[in-house]
């Protein structure tokens, strides 16, 4: 929201973002940036962008690596081609890296609207769609307007932001987080979505009960069986 700590959020959104090549199903797909904020940290998250090497995960200092196959490229490109036909803007990146073997790109931020078709489809690459709204409800809602419902975070300092967010009128998806990124903190929680994502959760305290068919069972053992309708059986 507008009141988040701004290098907390910073650093949480570029591991988000580009964090596994854009490839984890929990990557961040979309920000959604307070006006009075966004010109700001979209400055500072380019800068931050900048500073990402790619290439062999082994090599030292290398943040992002490849996508997993041909496939995966032509997806990426696609993607910024939609952006572009959609009226949306490259902030950074764009181009996959044809000057290495492999499947490299290069992390992606975008400036567009938030219903663009393009932000509302997964790519599984680095492409991040970048949004500015100007109230908490409007958020929620663009949160909310897709059809897939896995993971979502807000940053905020405010304990009624928080509660709206984790509220019954918040986000919809299966992982509801605060002030931390949209991935890496599953591990050990109920990992699993809403809407087109599927129901159902891993792990976690309940994880066993999908392992079971659960049946309701009731048995009298009293010996009797009153009924109060004033029936006589005979």
């Amino acid at each position: 929201h507008r009141d988040p700590d701004l290098d907390h959020a910073l650093r949480a959104e570029l591991f988000a973002d580009v964090g596994t090549a854009g490839q984890r199903c929990t990557t961040a797909r979309r920000l959604l940036l307070h006006r009075s904020i966004h010109d700001e940290f979209v400055d500072r998250l380019v800068a931050a962008y900048v500073q990402v090497r790619v290439g062999d995960p082994l090599e030292p200092g290398v943040l992002c690596g490849p996508l997993h196959s041909a496939a995966a490229v032509e997806a990426f490109e696609r993607g910024v081609e939609d952006v572009r036909a959609q009226g949306g803007r490259v902030l950074f990146g764009g181009r996959a890296l044809r000057d290495r073997p492999g499947f490299f790109v290069e992390p992606t931020l975008t400036s567009i609207a938030h219903d663009a078709p393009v932000v509302l489809r997964e790519v599984f690459a680095p492409i991040l769609h970048v949004s500015p709204y100007d109230t908490l409800d409007q958020a929620v809602a663009w949160n909310n307007q897709v059809a897939q419902g896995l993971s979502s975070s807000l940053f905020t300092s405010s304990q009624e932001n928080m509660f709206r967010w984790i509220g019954p009128e918040g986000s919809d998806c299966g992982i509801v987080n605060v002030n931390i990124p949209t991935n890496g903190a599953e591990v050990g929680g109920a990992f699993g979505g809403e809407k087109e994502t599927g129901g159902g959760r891993e792990s976690g305290s309940t994880a066993w009960q999908q392992y079971m068919r659960r049946q309701t069972c009731t048995i009298n053992y009293s010996g009797a069986l009153p009924l109060a309708q004033g029936i006589k059986f005979e």
